[in-house]
């Protein structure tokens, strides 16, 4: 369903995943899909094709890119210790400019419904998708956004938690809340990364299958 494409950044070319809805099916919106710190892997492609099968051009820019190219990690420890690095790397600054990009060239292909999706580091990206250039957001266990909940929303936000996230405490979820009230928030049972379901030590199917659904009756009435 998905193929290569490259988006002309202000940081290089940036290669990416993209997925179109089948059979040649008018679009109902465009997803930016913002990967978890192991870069555009198979999951993160099956992800975005996953949107296109519901109707929406997704997708999925190679944020590392600029820093190193055609990444793609395992979840094993030392992989993830070379994602959180490259993530620190490359900055929010430069991730957002990449959104925006891709976020321009649906604009130019006369998408005029964007909104952002993202995960783990990808989900606090998508927050400030939100508040820095105004799509839509959707979160997944973005653990890195308290630092910046005081930037107003410029558009419907959704997160999703997972209850039992060692890296998203309580407290921090409270924050979200005093802090975003016009947010909507979920939290459902189990952990980080509850959606990953090429990950059994992570994935939690019910979850899953909740925040799936409240995500495309978000995505259905923010993308109108």
């Amino acid at each position: 369903m998905g193929r290569d494409i490259v988006v002309a950044t202000a940081s290089g070319p940036v290669n990416a995943w993209r997925a179109d809805p089948p059979h040649g099916a008018a679009a109902k919106g465009a997803i930016v899909v913002l990967q978890e710190i192991f870069g555009v892997n198979a999951h993160i492609r099956s992800v975005a094709d996953g949107y296109a099968a519901a109707g929406y051009v997704a997708i999925a820019p190679a944020l590392f890119d600029p820093v190193a190219r055609n990444v793609e990690l395992t979840y094993e420890a030392g992989d993830f210790e070379r994602g959180r690095a490259l993530a620190t790397e490359l900055g929010f600054d430069r991730a957002v400019g990449i959104v925006r990009a891709t976020r321009d060239l649906l604009r130019g292909e006369g998408h005029r419904q964007i909104g952002v999706v993202g995960f783990c580091w990808g989900g606090s990206l998508a927050f400030l998708a939100n508040t820095r250039l105004g799509l839509p957001a959707v979160s997944y266990y973005g653990a890195r956004t308290v630092p910046f909940l005081d930037e107003p929303l410029q558009a419907p936000m959704l997160f999703h938690f997972g209850a039992d996230d060692a890296s998203i405490p309580e407290a921090d979820i409270a924050a979200h809340r005093a802090r975003q009230p016009d947010a909507e928030i979920h939290v459902h049972p189990g952990g980080h990364a509850f959606n990953r379901d090429v990950d059994p030590a992570h994935y939690h199917p019910d979850s899953a299958a909740e925040a799936r659904r409240q995500t495309m009756k978000f995505l259905a009435a923010a993308l109108r």
